[in-house]
């Protein structure tokens, strides 16, 4: 084996995916029964944002849907409006479960008379977001953005995480409680009021920043994690995020370290996630940011330029939408 030091990053990703289906233990599924995952507990990855994006190399992945939805939450947007308008796909089933489950209790309507999936962000993506369909179905409530941006305390007040983060950084960089937040009790599982639970509680509970040398480093805590489909995004969203944040607060890019709680594979990936440990990885692109961009709600999709990726085809894999538990 390579020395560590100049071992390639991206094998601490399919080193998981290896560690996983050797050491996993076999989980049912929260309202699947039809599928399980092989699961392990508390692991970590680090990757150093000076030397390359950590965009995964061993099979394409959907950087235009990451960015979209990585702008969508710094807008503390919570409806899934503005990413089927972008073609961005990611969150359609989460507002479909919503739809499909209340619609389909009614005594006022058939299970025959529900529009499908594809009928459903149609006529979402038709309409303008002010509109009452809009309105009620596109919303999934308090999901990250929202919590990041506009979290409600019990007195009325609404917090945003970010710009307080961002300030701190500015200002007191020392500091080792600059932490943002999406766990908020309120709004999970059985303690959130009824019809006010969250569409999925947060897997990604929480991030802490760290400045050191004139360099930003972000580290995420995710307390369950889809390995094959979720991470890559994940690692490539929030080294993107940390970037950016840089650049808004006059500092380097540092780490970005990714510690999980539960990290698992679904039943119903096994099979490409051994053709994805089948390849070699190729070097990590570059990303350019627009360096005029100081604002954090500034960016825009035509701010980021991806340079010299050049990864193995994508490999499909279906989601499995299973209420957050």
């Amino acid at each position: 084996m390579p020395n560590n030091k100049f071992r390639h990053e991206e094998y601490q990703y399919l080193d998981l995916l290896q560690d996983i289906l050797k050491n996993g233990v076999n989980k049912p599924v929260f309202n699947n029964p039809g599928v399980h995952i092989k699961s392990v507990f508390g692991r970590q990855m680090r990757f150093d944002l000076s030397v390359g994006f950590p965009l995964l190399t061993t099979k394409k992945v959907f950087l235009r849907g990451i960015i979209h939805e990585l702008l969508w939450f710094l807008k503390g947007d919570s409806n899934i409006k503005y990413l089927v308008d972008q073609d961005v796909h990611i969150w359609d089933e989460w507002a479909y479960k919503g739809y499909r489950v209340v619609l389909a209790k009614s005594e006022k309507r058939k299970a025959k008379s529900l529009m499908t999936q594809e009928e459903f962000i149609q006529k979402i993506k038709e309409l303008p977001k002010s509109d009452p369909f809009v309105k009620k179905w596109g919303d999934l409530g308090n999901v990250y953005g929202v919590q990041w941006r506009r979290w409600r305390t019990s007195d009325g007040r609404v917090i945003d995480q970010l710009a307080w983060a961002i300030s701190e950084l500015k200002t007191t960089p020392f500091r080792k409680s600059i932490v943002v937040s999406a766990w908020n009790p309120e709004f999970i599982y059985e303690m959130a009021l009824k019809g006010k639970s969250m569409a999925l509680p947060p897997c990604h509970t929480l991030f802490q920043f760290n400045v050191n040398k004139g360099r930003l480093s972000l580290q995420l805590y995710q307390r369950s994690a889809d390995t094959f489909l979720g991470v890559p995004f994940n690692i490539a969203s929030y080294a993107l995020f940390t970037m950016m944040l840089a650049q808004v607060v006059g500092l380097k890019p540092g780490e970005f370290v990714h510690t999980f709680g539960d990290v698992h594979i679904y039943s119903n990936h096994f099979e490409a996630v051994k053709e994805q440990l089948k390849r070699t990885p190729r070097p990590f692109p570059k990303m350019k940011i627009n360096p005029k961009i100081k604002n954090i709600d500034d960016f825009k999709l035509e701010d980021f330029e991806l340079v010299g990726y050049n990864p193995y085809p994508p490999i499909k894999g279906e989601v499995t939408v299973v209420g957050g538990f």
